[in-house]
């Protein structure tokens, strides 16, 4: 497991370093971000307009930036990306204004989740496949997210620490939320700098030809894969970190501190996993992994309404969070083996950016579900009943594709 890591190109660690970072931020950030935006005025429904809006925007930016990036170089797309989570950061700390708002959520690059949004991890996927063999490939996607949910960790640990901090020296609510955001700003300007010490290496080996979206023979498969990891996405953009965090608030008064503490937690838990779901996948197959660990922590998420306190909550999502990320690298490297080397960045960003339409729908419908006390727990059972029905789909569909062990051996049809 850690020769995929002493293998890694100066690249390749400072691509994994870049993503400890931007996780770092995103974590930072999300614990906060509903508690912020309704210290500062925003109605329930507004927030979920505007999480919403924020997932719909980056992905919208994304699949632009995404689909040009093998065309008009990796490298340069990662500093752009950085430059709008810059932007996104300056512009939600300088004002209150929800229209304001509303143009740095869907023009910048923001995450009210926790986890990966934006342009970067597409194309950081697309060039480490370029610089990673095909069969260490699952191996270092394992170790990529294992380091960035490490990061995700300890920056919701970090975010909730620091508001705390600040409210017990006398600080009001908006203005103890304020640092996590000017932190968020400031991580985007470092990645800047960081994205400009790439090498050519990153970018792809061969030439790059036309097609939609920057597909070509893997047009199809893409396709499928792209609806399927919508319908999830749809599913998981029910109980979003930043919302899970706003229900547990809501529900049990659970604190900032307290809300950190949950997700440092659930995000390591998740992170370590993947290796555990790397061996499994050389020994049943990528497909079966991303299927079979995902169905229990379906059944787990429609208890946590269920239960009485927050303790029992906390508890079923840290036991849910063993399991529920086991198909992400699986995932990853599913998407890398079933396309042509020169489509990575392309596919990557299509299937990602399906998932951020997917996401950024269901926040839409959790705003009016939490204003009501009757169907406050509604959004769990949604999120758990929708991911089953995803987990059918895609095993229907995709069990009988052989799975490469080397790209460049697969056609895509």
């Amino acid at each position: 497991m850690f020769a995929s890591l002493s293998a890694l190109t100066p690249d390749g660690r400072l691509l994994f370093a870049a993503r400890c970072l931007r996780m770092f931020g995103y974590g930072f950030l999300s614990v906060v971000l509903a508690l912020y935006l309704s210290a500062i005025g925003l109605s329930d429904g507004d927030i979920g307009l505007l999480i919403s809006l924020t997932l719909l925007g980056d992905a919208a930016i994304s699949l632009w930036i995404t689909t040009a990036a093998d065309r008009i170089g990796r490298k340069r797309m990662l500093v752009f990306g950085s430059v709008l989570m810059l932007f996104a950061g300056i512009l939600f700390s300088l004002t209150r204004e929800f229209h304001w708002l509303l143009l740095a959520a869907i023009v910048g690059v923001i995450s009210p989740s926790g986890k990966e949004v934006g342009p970067f991890l597409s194309i950081e996927q697309a060039a480490l496949a370029e610089i990673v063999t095909g069969e260490r490939r699952t191996e270092a996607f394992a170790w990529y997210n294992l380091f960035g949910s490490l990061a995700t960790a300890l920056g919701a640990f970090c975010g909730g620490a620091t508001t705390q901090w600040m409210e017990q020296r006398g600080f009001g609510e908006v203005q103890s939320y304020l640092p996590v955001i000017w932190g968020y700003a400031a991580i985007g300007g470092v990645l800047i700098a960081m994205f400009f010490g790439l090498s050519r290496s990153v970018e792809p080996a061969v030439p790059v030809r036309g097609g939609i979206l920057g597909l070509d023979r893997s047009r199809r498969v893409v396709a499928k894969l792209s609806a399927l990891f919508a319908l999830d996405a749809f599913g998981g953009g029910f109980i979003i970190d930043g919302l899970v965090a706003y229900w547990l608030h809501k529900r049990f008064e659970a604190d900032p501190l307290v809300l950190g503490t949950i997700f440092f937690w659930t995000n390591l838990f998740g992170g370590l996993s993947g290796l555990i779901a790397a061996r499994w996948a050389k020994r049943f197959g990528l497909v079966n992994v991303m299927v079979f660990t995902h169905l229990p922590s379906h059944v787990l998420l429609v208890l946590v309404p269920l239960v009485p306190g927050l303790g029992w909550a906390a508890l079923l999502l840290l036991v849910r969070s063993l399991i529920s990320q086991m198909d992400i690298p699986t995932r990853q490297a599913y998407t890398m083996a079933v396309v042509d080397p020169h489509e990575r960045s392309a596919a990557a960003g299509v299937t990602t950016v399906a998932r951020s339409f997917g996401a950024g729908l269901s926040p839409l419908m959790v705003g009016p579900m939490l204003a009501n006390p009757a169907t406050l727990g509604l959004p769990f059972f949604l999120a758990g009943g929708v991911k089953i029905v995803y987990d059918y789909f895609l095993y229907r569909e995709f069990i009988s594709l052989r799975e490469p062990q080397e790209p460049r051996e697969r056609v895509a049809n």
